[in-house]
């Protein structure tokens, strides 16, 4: 399993939210470069980026860090957050990003979404799926739909989606757990119809330390990204180094 630390960008800090709530803000590092910096000196490989003004604004904001962080390390990156019309996916890539994650425009211009993945092919593009209550949810999540969770991924992976963030709002930044069940469910559900894995289910919210980590290796996602935890030290960096070592990263 793929370990995927976060950095989250707003007015060009790294910052952490809980539950999405732009009022509950807390900085971390004044240069994101740091913190970047600090993944890469722990033997990790990949960093998931996102851009909160963009997410906020409907259109990439903060490109000029992605670019830095991409020139400055060796991290793949996959970077999402306003992500809304064809530029910002050029913008994206040109400035060094291995992957982009698109989720409210899934939603609101599947057709869109789908040009991308045709274009860039299901290597580059990430199909964010996160949750309210089963529900999708969009717009930096501030906006819920009535699409449920599970036909949502269904469908994309039936259009050859491949990697799908899913998010369990409630326990974003809550540091109580991932939603295991969750993810057990959307796996069981999105199989082929020959019974294998139909997504590269990467989760992301509430991991607190390596008992996480280790169970959400068992239940079968590809990858777990990791936030608050690394930030407040319930999870350090010295124990991802050797859950790496024991785990080695594709």
């Amino acid at each position: 399993m793929r370990i995927i630390p976060a950095i989250d960008i707003l007015d060009g800090k790294c910052v952490r939210l809980t539950r999405g709530d732009y009022a509950t803000r807390k900085v971390y590092h004044e240069d994101p470069l740091d913190a970047a910096r600090a993944f890469q000196d722990h033997g990790l490989n990949y960093l998931h980026l996102v851009d909160l003004d963009g997410a906020r604004s409907s259109h990439i904001v903060n490109y000029r860090v992605l670019e830095r962080l991409t020139a400055q390390t060796s991290l793949q990156i996959d970077f999402g957050g306003g992500l809304k019309t064809d530029a910002d996916v050029r913008i994206a890539f040109e400035c060094g990003a291995s992957q982009v994650t698109g989720g409210s425009i899934a939603l609101k211009n599947p057709a869109l979404f789908e040009s991308w993945l045709d274009r860039y092919g299901p290597g580059r593009i990430i199909l964010g799926a996160d949750a309210d209550a089963g529900k999708i949810a969009v717009n930096g999540w501030q906006e819920s739909s009535d699409q449920d969770l599970v036909p949502f991924v269904n469908g994309y992976r039936l259009r050859g989606i491949r990697y799908v963030v899913c998010t369990d709002i409630s326990k974003d930044g809550m540091l109580e757990g991932p939603s295991l069940e969750l993810y057990k469910t959307l796996l069981r559900e999105t199989q082929t119809e020959a019974g294998t894995p139909g997504i590269a289910l990467i989760a992301s919210g509430g991991v607190r330390n390596l008992d996480d980590l280790h169970a959400l290796q068992e239940a079968g996602c590809e990858g777990a990204i990791i936030g608050k935890a690394l930030y407040e030290g319930t999870l350090t960096l010295n124990e991802l180094e050797k859950y790496i070592a024991s785990n080695p990263q594709p």
